[in-house]
């Protein structure tokens, strides 16, 4: 059993881009908001933010949307990092994350530890 078992788990995803891929990123933002499937699909970014050293976008949906969402993003070309949302930030990004394409070198010193959240909406939900 996995994380992305329980179908209504929630997930999300971070598609990466280089400036010359920017307009592919955009055309699968694009398909993913006519998804029934895809919750939100996010503004691009076009500089480092977090622990993402390039361009991303997130997305998010339920885990039984991944099969769909790896669909679309596959035949992309882009990279991408899908994973669920736990309460392990770490987890999430790195042992529970799954990988399309050649994976990124996060920044994991500003991940959240096990159990907390440094106050980050995650999934329009906030620790207290």
């Amino acid at each position: 059993m996995t994380v992305f078992d329980d179908p209504d788990a929630p997930c999300h995803a971070h598609i990466y881009y280089t400036p010359d891929q920017r307009p592919a990123a955009a055309g699968l933002r694009e398909r993913l908001r006519e998804e029934k499937a895809i919750l939100f699909a996010g503004e691009m970014i076009d500089h480092p933010i977090g622990p993402h050293p390039m361009a991303q976008y997130e997305v998010h949906f339920l885990a039984g949307a991944v099969p769909k969402l790896i669909a679309l993003i596959e035949p992309s070309g882009l990279r991408a990092l899908v994973h669920p949302l736990t309460d392990d930030d770490l987890a999430d990004h790195t042992s529970l994350g799954h990988w399309i394409g050649e994976p990124v070198q996060l920044d994991l010193s500003v991940l959240d530890p096990p159990g907390q959240n440094k106050g980050l909406a995650r999934f329009g939900k906030r620790d207290v």
